[in-house]
């Protein structure tokens, strides 16, 4: 019985998650374009703020490795 359970289980699951997606409200094709534009300004503004804190670390290592002479 636990394969018949288990059948049943999973169209069970399926039936309602089905219904749960007949539910969302899907975003348009503006809302789309508007969404992925702010990820991508987002992804290059945390990309540039990295990059210039690698810089700085990476420069002053280099001055105190200077230093000792290394």
């Amino acid at each position: 019985m636990a394969v018949v359970d288990r059948v049943r289980n999973t169209r069970t699951f399926l039936e309602e998650s089905w219904a749960e997606l007949m539910k969302v409200t899907w975003p348009d094709w503006d809302q789309l374009k508007n969404a992925t534009m702010v990820v991508i300004a987002f992804t290059v503004a945390i990309s540039i703020i990295i990059w210039l804190m690698d810089s700085a670390v990476r420069f002053v290592i280099s001055q105190i490795m200077g230093i000792f002479g290394a």
